[in-house]
């Protein structure tokens, strides 16, 4: 017999094990269930359908909670935050002197040089002028610089860095100006501004602002180059989004934690470049307050051991200020990456 004429047999056999298996497995898992039964629908909660697809999560929220979670910086913090809380409300508090007022002696003598006592916290310099006084009077001076500075950079700095890699147009005109700025030494802009201009706080303000914003401008455009082309906004623009909408809505966003950071170091940098201009004989005058002046003095007197205190009290304030909006700036730009929200 051929092997041909076996093959309805078996098709046979095999439909009939398979129709057999097929009523078995529907008695095991259906043994008693109704087509009416198997076919019903499945109970619905809109609450729970609600609660199922929605998400507390906040940005900001998430990024407070991140930066608050770290010891150090919430410690820094408050030492900040009470430090120009005290520098901007010394003035009014009972018994303060005025900085600039020389203290004479019942002769009328100038009470130069003394040392910290209980009348004069910190000291008076070589003229009789109470140190205390003017060291927060300098540290409001200083400070005023700082966030000036750190302002222009960040407002000229971000729009020209966005536009300078979102606009290709724009790319060849501000590389050049990039190029022919950053190519001009600071201090030899310093130095020649202070010559030309009068001296002062507006002065010192401009000088450290013309060429300020150049580093924060360069590495904002990296960080656009980097995002520019990403589907979400080459979506926008296919959509017809304006260029301005995707600049604030897609690009900045992406941008808050390094320009935190960027910001935070702003603004301790402005103070160190006001030290170093009146350290080198070329910033305010010595009857403004600040703390360039006051450790040009103090620096002088180093060789003095019983005078060396003019120096280490304003370099104890300037280096809390460095140090404290160092450590903040990072957390906080730690915190602001969404990579770090666990939620």
């Amino acid at each position: 017999m051929k092997r041909s004429s076996f093959r309805p047999i078996r098709r046979q056999m095999t439909d009939a094990l398979g129709d057999k298996l097929t009523e078995q497995l529907k008695a095991d898992v259906h043994p008693q269930m109704s087509d009416e039964d198997a076919f019903s629908f499945a109970d619905f909660n809109a609450e729970d359908a609600e609660r199922g697809g929605y998400s507390d999560y906040s940005y900001w929220k998430s990024t407070l909670r991140a930066f608050f979670q770290n010891k150090i910086a919430v410690f820094f913090l408050i030492v900040m935050v009470a430090v120009l809380l005290f520098t901007f409300i010394q003035p009014y508090l009972p018994g303060q002197k005025d900085p600039l007022l020389i203290h004479n002696d019942e002769w009328g003598l100038p009470l130069n040089n003394i040392t910290p006592c209980k009348e004069f916290w910190f000291g008076t310099n070589a003229i009789g002028q109470d140190l205390w006084a003017r060291i927060w009077a300098g540290t409001r001076t200083s400070l005023f610089i700082g966030f000036a500075v750190a302002a222009v950079e960040a407002i000229v700095g971000i729009l020209v860095g966005v536009l300078w890699g979102y606009v290709r147009k724009l790319d060849f005109f501000f590389t050049e100006l990039y190029n022919v700025l950053d190519n001009i030494p600071q201090t030899l802009l310093l130095i020649l501004i202070s010559y030309v201009l009068k001296p002062g706080v507006s002065t010192i303000i401009f000088a450290l602002s013309l060429t300020g914003w150049l580093g924060m401008a360069r590495f904002i455009r990296n960080q656009i180059i980097i995002i520019r082309d990403r589907d979400y906004n080459l979506a926008s623009r296919c959509l017809g989004i304006s260029t301005g909408r995707i600049i604030v809505k897609n690009l900045l966003p992406y941008l808050v934690s390094v320009i935190t950071m960027r910001m935070a170091l702003a603004i301790p940098s402005a103070i160190g470049n006001e030290v170093f201009v009146t350290y080198i004989g070329i910033g305010l005058p010595v009857d403004t307050p600040s703390l360039g002046n006051l450790i040009q003095t103090g620096r002088s007197l180093m060789t003095v051991a019983s005078l060396r205190y003019q120096l280490f009290f304003p370099v104890a304030v300037l280096v809390v200020i460095t140090v404290s909006f160092y450590i903040i700036g990072n957390a906080f730009a730690d915190a602001a990456d969404p990579k770090n929200h666990v939620k």
